[in-house]
């Protein structure tokens, strides 16, 4: 469930991005939906990494490097 959760979320954060140039490209920053996206990504991808976070500490997400 976490995982779904943390891969929805990427998801969102690159269709943000790429929402942020077509308004970069489209508006050519007359308009404030740039910064809307913008403000958005970058909410979006602490969620995630809150996500992450939580997940490790909470035993969820393990990490099998072996170094």
């Amino acid at each position: 469930m976490l995982k779904a959760a943390i891969v929805l979320l990427l998801l969102a954060t690159l269709i943000s991005l790429f929402s942020g140039l077509l308004f970069l490209v489209k508006d050519q920053g007359r308009s404030s939906r740039l910064v809307n996206a913008l403000t958005l990504r970058v909410s979006l991808t602490a969620i995630t990494l809150g996500l992450i976070t939580w997940g490790f500490f909470s035993g969820q997400l393990v990490s099998h490097v072996t170094w």
